[in-house]
């Protein structure tokens, strides 16, 4: 993206304002932010639905895989990118699972023993082949949630963009859809962005976090580049637990070596400072 600015129609302040963004081919990068920050308008803008669908006015450049987005149909950028979003329920349309995960192969043509084969390939993959005769409505919000994915991994996007996918979810579905995606990223080499609140779940997974509110780039860097900064707190996220008390130690004058970015790295950094301490 190259000085990106984006409006609604109808609206007088932008959605996103001159960002400059690029992210690499197999990265796996959280978007994070408060609420009404211009993340989902973000997404939008990487398959299409901005402006294509939405409308409004664009102006700067946003280049995904060599494709313009202003001037490719979504269909065009389908095959590049593949969304899921926060509620399921918002983009399945068909009955069944099965019907559901053809839907979008169906439109482009693809033969259909193409289509049962990449069906049954990625419904093993996600655990799901036992529900592709079920409809879609029986199911539970977490395997709803991995049917979105399904039906969007069949088409073999090499960007999968996740807008807060796991807001519905249980902790322990979250966490277990967390470590799909993290499977999709380092095995299949696919290109992760996720728009995510609940960052315990996620910190240790990813190579770098961008903070956006108010229509701008706040932030961009790695993990432990973000965290260490005292600002990041003061930005409107929700920090977890483990980085709140790494802030709370160094304020009393214990400052460890890195971030704990999960319980373990955390027992870890206090396990080394209470040897550098003798």
């Amino acid at each position: 993206m190259e000085e990106l600015t984006y409006y609604y129609p109808r609206r007088r302040e932008p959605a996103l304002f001159n960002v400059n963004l690029e992210i690499e081919i197999g990265e796996f990068v959280l978007i994070t932010g408060p609420s009404g920050g211009g993340k989902s308008t973000f997404c939008r803008c990487l398959n299409g639905l901005v402006p294509n669908f939405y409308g409004g006015k664009l102006s700067g450049r946003v280049n995904v895989m060599g494709k313009d987005v202003a001037s490719s149909s979504t269909s065009e950028l389908s095959q590049y990118v593949g969304m899921v979003f926060q509620n399921p329920e918002d983009q399945i349309t068909r009955m069944s699972v099965e019907a559901e995960m053809a839907f979008g192969l169906e439109n482009l043509g693809v033969e259909r023993e193409e289509i049962s084969r990449r069906i049954q390939e990625v419904a093993e993959l996600l655990g799901i082949s036992h529900l592709l005769k079920r409809p879609v409505e029986t199911l539970s919000s977490g395997q709803q949630q991995k049917v979105a994915i399904g039906s969007v991994l069949v088409m073999r996007p090499k960007i999968l963009v996740l807008d807060e996918p796991t807001s519905e979810l249980d902790p322990k579905s979250a966490g277990d859809l967390i470590d799909l995606i993290v499977w999709l990223n380092r095995e299949l080499g696919m290109t992760v962005i996720i728009v995510e609140h609940r960052l315990n779940f996620i910190l240790d997974k990813v190579d770098r976090i961008v903070i956006i509110n108010g229509g701008r780039v706040l932030v961009d860097g790695n993990p432990q580049e973000v965290l260490r900064s005292g600002e990041v707190g003061r930005l409107g996220v929700s920090l977890p637990k483990v980085v709140q008390l790494y802030h709370m130690l160094a304020e009393m004058g214990l400052t460890l070596r890195t971030v704990p970015l999960s319980v373990e790295d955390l027992e870890n950094e206090l396990r080394g400072a209470s040897k550098w301490a003798r």
